[in-house]
Parts: C-alpha cells; structure tokens; sequence
C-alpha cells in the first residue's frame, strides 16, 4: 500500500510517498520550512503544495506536533494556538481531496520505529524521545502505544523540559555536546524514573550525532539511536493512516 507521508514540524513540513509494507520511502523526500507564523491556513497550504508536488490523489498520513485525538489539535506548543480544536484532518481532506489522518508526530515516529527499527520485536516498555525544537515522546508497552503523551512539557530546575534540553536549546544557546549531554542526561534520568523502561530510543536529527554525547548519558536503560532517523515520522505517518483504514491507493 502506498501512503503519502507528511511529517510537519516547528522548522520543516517533510514528505514524500511510502510504501507501508516495507517502510520505505518510494520517492525523493521533499522539505518545505514551515511557515512562520505557523497558522493553520498558511501550513495546510504548504499541505497542499507537498500533494501537488507528489501529483498526489491518494490517502496522508500527517504527523503533527500536538496532542491529537480523533483527528482534533489539543494542544500547540511549536504552532499557533489557533491550531487549538480544529478538526485538521478534515481540513487537510477537504482542502486537498485526499484522505487523511492526522496523529502526533513523535507517536508516528515511534510507529515508524517500533515496526522497522530500533524497537522492532522489542517486548516490554520502549520510550522514543525525538530531540529538535521542542522535545517529544512515545510510549509502546508490548508494541502498544499509549497515545499523547507530551513528555517534554514536564518540568526540570523551574523550565519545561524541552526549553532546557531540547536541540534546539543547544543550538540557540551554542551549548557544547558535554554541557548539553548532561542536561539531556538528566532529562532521560527523570524519564525512566517515572515509566523504567526496558529501551529509549532517540529521535529527530540529531540522533545521527549521537557519538557526540553519548558519553554524557548515564542511565539505567539501554539507549539506541533511531534506525529511521529524519524519515521516522514520514513513514510512521503512512503506517498511521493505513491503521486508520483510509481509503488506498
């Protein structure tokens, strides 16, 4: 099944057309920089463009970074408030004429994750932690997630946490690896204090650089890198929207 994928984050709308069987990307992945501000007209337009450049008339999956349920924005830490109790999916569907879903952009990631990459046929409690603007996660106890779950909004020495160590923090603050490995150390000490997961797996772009600070994080779980790295939650998208049943192509 062929599924375009839609990842938007607070920097970039990524996408490109995948096929869900084999979690791979089937076309080039095109990247568009997120409108600023980021209002629902002007993203969902910036939608649209990505389905044109595809020439694309089939069923989206789009990551969103929010908390979503039944296809309604709950929240909106990186986009405009505006965002807030729009039903964005049928937006995006009338808008385009494609059939969409929309789910939160670190639970596609993870999907993305735990069904060929780094949790795949992993049992117990796996937290994925996806590192760019702000910091988001995802939590699958024996493959199943537990939805929203918005880890990067508690609080660390009077912040929230993603204003404290997310990679966006190092780069605004030119913050070296060791001082900001530390800080995401006691990020992802706080993590597993709460849930003790069996594997943490970090996300977004600067999994890739891992080896830059891996030697700053002390904590008693194992910690991998994301397999999937920056197509994680273009592909988790696409597997999203094939769950939901929308119509295929």
């Amino acid at each position: 099944m062929k599924v375009l994928g839609i990842d938007i984050g607070g920097t970039g709308i990524k996408g490109a057309v995948v096929d869900t069987k084999k979690g791979e990307l089937i076309t080039e992945r095109h990247r568009i920089p997120t409108p600023q501000p980021a209002t629902p007209r002007a993203v969902i337009e910036t939608v649209e463009q990505l389905v044109r450049e595809f020439d694309w008339h089939g069923p989206v999956g789009c990551g969103f970074p929010a908390a979503i349920k039944h296809e309604i924005v709950k929240t909106a830490s990186n986009i405009d408030a505006s965002w807030i109790g729009l039903n964005a999916a049928a937006q995006i569907e009338k808008d385009t004429g494609c059939p969409t879903h929309l789910v939160n952009d670190v639970d596609a990631a993870g999907f993305a994750e735990m069904k060929f990459g780094a949790g795949r046929q992993e049992n117990g409690t796996v937290i994925v932690v996806a590192l760019g603007t702000g910091i988001g996660t995802a939590i699958f106890t024996n493959g199943v997630l537990l939805p929203n779950t918005e880890l990067g909004q508690i609080k660390m020495n009077g912040l929230i946490a993603e204003h404290y160590a997310a990679n966006s923090v190092r780069e605004s603050e030119g913050l070296s690896w060791e001082v900001w490995g530390k800080r995401l150390n006691e990020y992802l000490n706080m993590v597993t204090d709460l849930f003790w997961p069996d594997l943490i797996i970090l996300g977004g772009g600067v999994s890739k650089k891992f080896d830059h600070y891996r030697e700053y994080i002390d904590v008693d779980t194992n910690i991998v890198p994301a397999q999937n790295r920056n197509n994680a939650g273009i592909i988790g998208a696409a597997i999203a929207a094939k769950k939901e049943g929308l119509r295929t192509v």
